[in-house]
């Protein structure tokens, strides 16, 4: 004995449905929330010298459905990464340890806020 499952449905509404999501997804300007990104880590990055506020930019990348951002600095010396250890901390060449600050996470909510509303409201309105 078993369990038998069938459908008279072809989904035609669920699948228009989805489709309109994607569609949203695509129209949405990530390119918009990218800048305001770089913005705000600009904003937020200490400065000494300003060359890490100064080289932040963000990348766009789709694959399939898949929409992602990435911030990106790259000031680099030897080898290191400034903005990480500014974010993270880090060792000193004579020993001692320079305490990390967390400017990213804070800079970014707001952005990752309106993002998520935006989208969830235009979901929301299909």
């Amino acid at each position: 004995m078993g369990i038998k499952v069938s459908s008279s449905s072809n989904f035609s509404k669920t699948k228009k449905y989805l489709d309109k999501i994607y569609h949203i997804m695509h129209k949405t300007n990530f390119d918009h929330f990218g800048q305001e990104g770089v913005e705000a880590l600009r904003a937020a990055t200490p400065v000494d010298s300003g060359k890490t506020r100064d080289s932040w930019y963000y990348r766009i990348t789709q694959k399939g459905n898949r929409v992602t951002i990435n911030w990106i600095n790259d000031n680099v010396n030897e080898g290191v990464n400034i903005a990480i250890i500014l974010q993270y901390g880090h060792a000193t060449g004579w020993g001692s340890y320079i305490q990390g600050t967390d400017y990213v996470n804070p800079a970014m909510k707001p952005v990752f806020r309106e993002l998520s509303e935006k989208i969830l409201k235009e979901v929301r309105s299909v």
